[in-house]
């Protein structure tokens, strides 16, 4: 069966960094795109960044120069490490995985990460 599990998450004051994984089993990793989504309360969820199956990248404007993303295969994992990480970083992050023809979509649980002092 097809898991996405997000972990890494927690408080953190700002200008601090956490690192964030997502573990995936149940479907072919490799030939699938990820991206981290947040959701902040009240908001709409959000693009963080997305990897490629080619490992091509892709940030949002509000995280590029402090997010980086990336994808080991042999693990089947995906990171995300943050950066001068800000109050407005503060949102549940998910993990999303999509086939390479779109004809598959999975989310994971999220995580919460909270930026405060």
């Amino acid at each position: 069966q097809v898991q996405l599990v997000e972990s890494g998450g927690g408080l953190v004051q700002p200008g601090g960094s956490l690192r964030l994984s997502c573990a995936a089993s149940g479907f072919t990793f490799s030939s699938y795109a990820m991206s981290w989504y947040r959701q902040a309360p009240g908001k709409e969820r959000e693009l963080v960044a997305d990897i490629s199956a080619g490992f091509r990248t892709n940030y949002a404007d509000s995280v590029k120069g402090r997010f980086t993303i990336s994808r080991d295969n042999s693990k089947n994992t995906m990171d995300l490490q943050m950066n001068s990480l800000k109050f407005e970083d503060t949102a549940v992050y998910y993990c999303k995985a999509v086939e390479r023809f779109a004809r598959y979509t999975y989310w994971g649980q999220g995580t919460q990460v909270t930026v405060s002092s």
